[in-house]
């Protein structure tokens, strides 16, 4: 079978889907459908908001679908109207069974993973958060249970000491779009081995869930590694913050050291101090330790 040829549904909503999408567009690859998160107000002017994977997919000509409800039936009727042989699903929400048994071969998922490490809605930042020095990329099929489907393929990548989440997230964009047009090629060629994770004992497997405001809090109690890995794992977004006088300041950089160090912010920790580069008090704009410093004066 011709990978060429094949009818794809793609799913996803931002620029870590949509690098994909043109991934697989430029490839030449037969995408005959775009479905991505609705319009929504952002700004202090309320405007509408187009998604990444939108506003690709509308400079290609592609048709776009944004529904509101995956299971209402007037989307699944244009759904199935698409006839797709394969759906590729990337940063998107969860779907319904109704949704990804749809396409002839079935839906496959890009996940920013060692898979089964790091199952969950943020494994790019509890990765470094926790510490690790090597991550990577996935595509499994979809089924059921969350990131449990039959792996693919996968590529390793370093994380660097110098990484942070931003940085990290773009390098695995880029390969992650490569990955998923050799996932696309495999599967058409009929050359995939499935590599089940049912077997998979849990113990040791470490989870990815979503982050929310307290994990990201400073506590001056750990260890500074720790502290700076935090930081690191969570920059430039949603970013570490921890508590200063009647305020609080997002860091965006960390480095452990046993004692405090000139011209940046430093942070008290159990073994010493974290020293950061840049930060943003609440209500302000970002700036660097060293504007901060001389605005306390």
């Amino acid at each position: 079978m011709d990978s060429k040829s094949l009818r794809i549904l793609f799913l996803g909503t931002p620029e870590f889907a949509a690098t994909s999408l043109r991934a697989l567009v430029e490839g030449g690859y037969n995408v005959v459908g775009v479905v991505t998160a609705p319009d929504k107000p952002a700004g202090r002017g309320q405007k509408l908001h187009e998604s990444d994977v939108k506003r690709y997919a509308a400079s290609q000509g592609l048709e776009i679908l944004q529904p509101e409800k995956l299971r209402a039936p007037e989307f699944l009727e244009q759904l199935h109207a698409l006839k797709p042989d394969l759906g590729i699903v990337i940063a998107f929400r969860m779907l319904p069974e109704v949704v990804w048994s749809l396409p002839r071969l079935g839906t496959f998922n890009l996940h920013a993973s060692l898979l089964p490490q790091y199952r969950g809605a943020a494994p790019i930042n509890r990765a470094i958060m926790n510490g690790e020095t090597t991550t990577g990329l996935t595509t499994f099929m979809l089924n059921a249970q969350i990131d449990k489907g039959d792996i693919l393929g996968r590529v390793e990548m370093d994380i660097r000491p110098e990484d942070n989440a931003g940085t990290l997230h773009d390098r695995l964009m880029e390969a992650g779009a490569e990955l998923v047009t050799q996932t696309v090629d495999a599967i058409a060629a009929g050359n995939v081995t499935p590599l089940s994770q049912t077997d998979i004992p849990e113990e040791g497997l470490k989870p990815a869930p979503k982050i929310f405001r307290e994990d990201c809090r400073v506590d001056p109690s750990r260890p500074g590694k720790e502290i700076a890995n935090l930081i690191r794992g969570l920059s430039p977004y949603p970013a570490a913050w921890t508590d200063f006088g009647e305020t609080t300041l997002k860091l965006f950089d960390g480095e452990f050291s046993t004692e405090r160090v000139a011209g940046k912010f430093n942070v008290e920790c159990a073994d010493g101090w974290v020293a950061v580069g840049e930060l943003q008090p609440a209500g302000k704009r970002r700036m660097t330790a060293k504007e901060f410093l001389n605005g306390l004066k």
